[in-house]
């Protein structure tokens, strides 16, 4: 199997679903985006937008998820561009998206209906609470999804109230990792059987995954989860504390007592750190408040850099806290190949980031292609896949179907 005999349908709009086609289009799959100028890709819309660009074309979100893909600019409130879509979704071996349920099937596009036609399609769904139940309709984006799980109750210091994940959590990791676990399970099974497949994959559930132990805990009697900060049982001291210079941080975590012991030679053994109580675990939780303080008074006596090489030598898990600026200048990152430049036709020079895999029948990562512009190739894939003339085309586009 080559992810290059892929064609994907992509109905993915926002975060999450747009993330599991870029990966595909990444490892060599053909996607073909769908959207509109009446209704395009609300990620068009935020920021941070490249200065002078055109509107709808100048979003670093925007291009951060949809490297490699194609645009076909197809109005879907037109009957002649549902009759477009459902023709092109014959020629595509997947079709995805992230809609509520019942849009999909009102265009004719539902899996029913298209696997009728090809059983060997896979068809990929992510409703925010699934295809049935009471809140099967509701709609939302990752801060939703993060508030509505709990996970948004469980971030934050215990004494403080919640301050969430500080991003849309579920829209980066759990929703779309799972999403492509399905996709891709299912395309090797096609490969080995000829079988499709339907994939529903609600974001709500996806989310709830993170939080097993918690809810196993609760189901024992053990009650609510209490917020924690960056506190864990079992690793004491463990967090983010003060180093030298303005809002520099570094993260430490002790696990056991020889790291503890560790800790405390690296650090010049001062004398709080030889108290009895503290070279065991439980000895440390009791003194956890006063460890936490005591330690950030002597981190804050170092640069973060040097500090941390320094605890990482002696076998302490520990990491520069890192701004935005430090992760693009990042020596591991840039020695992967990680961060690629690339020219985009609005934008100019952007960076893109690049999976840290690679399709095994490629064995190299592929370098990328621009995010494309609305409907960029939507001329392409009428005349070429769907056998439209170049005066038909200009017909539809005339008439905002192709639009």
């Amino acid at each position: 199997m080559r992810f290059s005999d892929i064609r994907v349908l992509d109905f993915c709009w926002v975060g999450a679903g747009a993330f599991v086609t870029r990966l595909l289009a990444d490892l060599g799959a053909d996607v073909i985006k769908v959207e509109s100028h009446a209704h395009p890709d609300n990620l068009r819309l935020s920021g941070p937008h490249k200065s002078g660009a055109r509107h709808l074309e100048g979003s670093g979100y925007f291009a951060s998820r949809n490297t490699n893909k194609k645009s076909l600019a197809l109005n879907m409130t037109r009957p002649e561009a549902r009759a477009i879509a459902r023709k092109l979704a014959a020629k595509c071996s997947v079709v995805t998206n992230n809609f509520r349920p019942g849009i999909m099937e009102r265009w004719g596009l539902g899996y029913a209906e298209l696997a009728a036609a090809d059983p060997s399609l896979i068809y990929l769904a992510m409703p925010m609470q699934g295809s049935s139940g009471p809140h099967k309709s509701y709609i939302g984006f990752g801060s939703t999804i993060a508030a509505i799980s709990g996970l948004v109750e469980m971030s934050g210091a215990p004494d403080r109230a919640p301050i969430g994940t500080g991003t849309h959590y579920p829209d980066h990791v759990p929703n779309p990792g799972h999403a492509l676990v399905g996709l891709l399970a299912a395309i090797f099974h096609r490969a080995r059987t000829g079988e499709g497949q339907y994939i529903e994959l609600a974001q709500l559930e996806s989310t709830v995954n993170l939080m097993g132990p918690s809810i196993m805990r609760y189901a024992a009697g053990g009650g609510l989860p209490r917020r924690s900060g960056n506190r864990r049982d079992g690793a004491v001291p463990r967090g983010v504390f003060p180093c030298a210079g303005e809002d520099v941080w570094c993260a430490i975590e002790i696990e056991d007592d020889r790291g503890w012991q560790a800790l405390a030679e690296a650090l010049g053994r001062p004398p709080w750190m030889t108290d009895p109580r503290l070279g065991t675990l439980p000895g440390r939780s009791e003194c956890i408040d006063m460890v936490e303080a005591k330690l950030g008074e002597e981190t804050r006596r170092f640069k973060a850099e040097a500090l941390v090489a320094l605890l990482q030598a002696q076998g302490i898990a520990s990491a520069v806290v890192e701004t935005s600026r430090d992760v693009m200048e990042d020596r591991q990152l840039n020695a992967r190949g990680y961060w690629r430049e690339i020219d985009h036709a609005e934008m100019g020079r952007i960076t893109v980031n690049v999976p840290p895999f690679f399709a095994a029948d490629e064995g190299r990562k592929r370098e990328p292609a621009p995010p494309p512009l609305l409907g960029e190739q939507t001329r392409e894939i009428a005349t070429t896949l769907l056998g439209l003339s170049d005066s038909e085309c200009t017909r539809l586009m005339n008439e905002q179907v192709l639009w």
